[in-house]
């Protein structure tokens, strides 16, 4: 005979596979679908205590709101509605096209992406970033940024009770060492290369972002209307980046388009001085484009940028890295990255004992240890200086 409980709570019985005793069981009915029929669930136990200790777990569970909604779910399944569902609408389209790569590179139809969100636990999450580096030769980065889209999207799991807990919280993420140091301009190859760049296209472009700093969206970005001459400044109010258009249905129809946007943070957008001399530069640079308008006719296309391609429309930051790139050739300087640009005004400025804080603002960095932690290699020798202003003091 099974074994009952009273009011109705379900029957507990030995059950059996092939003749071979297996357990317990107890059923019960958690409501009816859509078509009226009774829809029920099943506890499993090697013992009747552990068997109905379950099924109570469950009812508790169940009166207090925390079952989840959708118990088949999996990480994929959870994270595409996370993406698509909640944060399309207030992610930056280049931020969007990250998440999706790194959603369809790293979690789709992966190990952890096919597990039940239910089951998912620390333990399969730290196996597979640890499969990720050792066997795939992937690095800490890329590491840290997958666990960077991945654990919001749980934090939200477990706001809707799908989860209890963010199996993301106690993962050990992989150190991130061997950081390559920056690129940066001597003095005397940033005169050469000013000196070699005197009738090139892009000479008032390459000039203003080594006298103020500016990430290549931010200068591709520029307008007139953000140059101020009489106060010898310029604002950074927006950026131009190439990002893919997300078609959520069909991602083969996914494109590539340039667009604008808001800057990476609110400390992106500021106002930064331009030295005096690079204004002429500015000043002559608007006369050959009014040359290139003329030369292009009905087809320029007057978006007011400071520095567009030959008709007028944004310049693609991939054409421009070329042209900087055959820019070094022809100065017969070995090559750096865009960004040493910006990197060889930090260090200069920090060469003149500009202040840390100062730097930072000029570079639009949201903290202060982001300077800091980027220009290790300059701050010593301003500490060094900073004690040699007192050494007199101790002229005994």
């Amino acid at each position: 005979m099974p074994y009952k409980k009273a009011n109705g709570e379900g029957s507990v019985q030995k059950y059996y596979k092939n003749g071979v005793l297996k357990g317990w069981r107890t059923t019960i009915t958690i409501g009816r679908d859509d078509k009226g029929k009774l829809i029920r669930k099943q506890f499993y136990g090697k013992t009747k205590l552990e068997t109905i200790k379950k099924k109570d777990d469950y009812l508790n569970k169940s009166a207090a709101g925390m079952l989840p909604a959708d118990e088949k779910i999996t990480v994929q399944e959870w994270f595409k509605i996370w993406l698509y569902e909640y944060r399309i609408n207030d992610l930056r389209p280049s931020s969007l096209a990250e998440y999706d790569s790194l959603f369809k590179n790293y979690i789709l139809n992966s190990q952890i992406g096919m597990k039940k969100l239910k089951d998912l636990k620390t333990t399969n999450i730290q196996a597979y970033y640890n499969i990720l580096i050792k066997n795939n030769n992937k690095t800490p980065n890329t590491i840290k940024s997958i666990n960077k889209i991945l654990k919001p999207a749980l934090n939200q799991a477990v706001r809707e009770n799908y989860i209890m807990i963010n199996p993301c919280n106690n993962v050990i993420l992989p150190k991130i060492i061997n950081k390559k140091e920056i690129q940066i301009f001597t003095l005397e190859e940033e005169k050469d290369f000013i000196k070699s760049i005197e009738k090139h296209r892009h000479r008032a472009l390459f000039i203003l972002v080594l006298g103020t700093g500016l990430r290549i969206g931010e200068v591709i970005a520029l307008k007139w209307s953000d140059i101020d001459f009489e106060n010898n400044e310029l604002k950074v109010k927006r950026t131009l980046k190439r990002v893919s258009k997300i078609n959520i249905k069909d991602s083969s129809e996914n494109k590539t388009s340039i667009i604008e946007q808001e800057p990476k943070t609110k400390n992106s957008k500021r106002t930064v001085p331009i030295p005096t001399n690079i204004l002429d530069e500015l000043k002559k640079h608007k006369i050959r484009q009014a040359q290139e308008k003329l030369k292009a006719g009905d087809t320029y296309v007057n978006n007011n940028l400071l520095f567009p391609n030959e008709i007028g429309e944004p310049t693609d930051t991939r054409n421009l890295t070329r042209s900087y790139k055959r820019a070094l050739n022809r100065a017969k300087i070995e090559y750096r990255n865009f960004h040493a640009l910006r990197h060889t005004y930090a260090t200069r400025l920090f060469e003149a004992d500009v202040p840390l804080k100062t730097v930072q603002e000029l570079l639009g960095h949201a903290d202060i240890s982001t300077t800091a932690n980027i220009y290790t290699h300059v701050l010593p020798k301003q500490k060094i200086k900073a004690v040699d202003k007192i050494n007199h003091l101790f002229a005994l």
